[in-house]
Parts: structure tokens; sequence; C-alpha cells
């Protein structure tokens, strides 16, 4: 259909959550527990997104993020994910 799949749009809000959990600095690593991910357009194989993420609050073992994908120029938002984190024994 030359449209990116849901499925590839899931992942990509995930990896970008993941990435800027990881570059905090914190001392442990944090694992998804969740994710819901609303659709609301469509972006075309070859287009060019924009991903942005935000910590919606961050406790002592949970974090609660934000992920909006967009067009280019933010006139169309493609898809936006939460997730929930939590924090690991895992030191880093």
């Amino acid at each position: 259909m030359h449209n990116i799949h849901g499925g590839v749009t899931a992942a990509i809000i995930d990896d970008v959550i993941g990435t800027m959990m990881f570059s905090l600095g914190e001392d442990s690593f944090y694992t998804t527990i969740n994710n819901t991910i609303d659709y609301f357009s469509v972006a075309k194989a070859g287009d060019k997104i924009t991903a942005e993420t935000k910590i919606i609050k961050k406790g002592k073992q949970f974090v609660h993020a934000e992920c909006e994908i967009w067009n280019p120029d933010h006139t169309r938002m493609i898809a936006r994910g939460t997730s929930n984190l939590f924090k690991t024994s895992l030191q880093k």
C-alpha cells in the first residue's frame, strides 16, 4: 500500500522513547511495560517524519512518557504513543 505500517510506527515510538530514557544518564536501565498507540494519519513510504518525546511523569520506579510522530512541517500528526516504563535492577 506504500504506507508505513502501523507496527513500524509503533516500533519507532518504542525505540525513540527508549533512546530518550537512555540519554537521561540514569544509573539503571528501564524497560517498557506497555505501549498505547493512536494513529491519526498515514506516512507514505519515503516521507520524512519527526518523532518528539517527553516525560509526562517520573517517579522512583515508573516513568510515563509520550512520543508524537509528525510530518516535517508539523501540520499533520501521524501517531501519538504513550508508554509506561519500569526501572530495572540492571545497572549501566
